[in-house]
């Protein structure tokens, strides 16, 4: 059965480099991808778009293929984004389908401060998406409970629905949503850093722009 993947974040705003990470690991693991918003982030500031206004972004950003797709549960769902309530509702939903969580290096060191992190084995499997050459020191903990979960080759996250870790080696690009957010404060214009999608309409982009 082929692999769903969740690829979550803020999006404030979405750019190259999420998409191109998403666009890899969706080839590694022939899966399909959901970018997936987060309303409440609990490990980071509230993001400066609105809900309504980083959909219309990403809805900007994915047109025309369909390899990456969108999903706003949690931006429809009140309080925090915990990761573990989404998968949580993805597999009643799914099934026995593969799930696989898409993660950096270096969230994935800082797993053990998430909420009920251990529980997410029992949901989904893990895809870091690694940098080739560069190693993250991971806590005791983290090493402990993902020693025997570790796997190489992405065609065995198919055969159980969750439980397994594997390491995506995708191509980084240094791409800052912080700066483009200071870019376009500035009144300048980043487009080799976004998708050519969200300068389609001038409003998409007006959360960040100086009146």
């Amino acid at each position: 059965m082929r692999p769903l993947a969740i690829f979550g974040g803020t999006f404030d705003p979405v750019h190259l480099g999420h998409l191109s990470v998403a666009w890899e690991a969706s080839e590694l693991l022939d899966a399909e991808v959901r970018l997936m918003p987060a309303s409440v982030p609990p490990h980071r500031p509230a993001p400066l778009a609105n809900a309504r206004q980083r959909v219309d972004m990403l809805r900007a950003a994915l047109k025309n293929q369909s390899r990456l797709t969108l999903d706003t549960r949690e931006l429809e769902r009140s309080g925090p984004s915990y990761t573990i309530d989404t998968l949580a509702e993805l597999r009643a939903e799914q099934g026995d389908r593969p799930l696989v969580l898409l993660m950096g290096a270096d969230a994935f060191a800082g797993l053990p401060s998430w909420h009920r992190w251990q529980a997410l084995f029992e949901v989904a499997h893990i895809g870091v998406l690694s940098r080739p050459g560069v190693e993250t020191v991971l806590p005791d903990a983290l090493l402990s409970e993902t020693a025997h979960r570790r796997v190489d080759e992405a065609a065995l996250l198919r055969g159980s629905p969750a439980g397994k870790v594997i390491e995506l080696s995708v191509t980084p690009l240094e791409i800052s949503a912080t700066r483009i957010r200071e870019l376009l404060a500035e009144g300048r214009d980043p487009r080799y850093l976004l998708p050519c999608g969200l300068f389609d309409d001038p409003a998409i982009l007006a959360p960040y722009r100086k009146a």
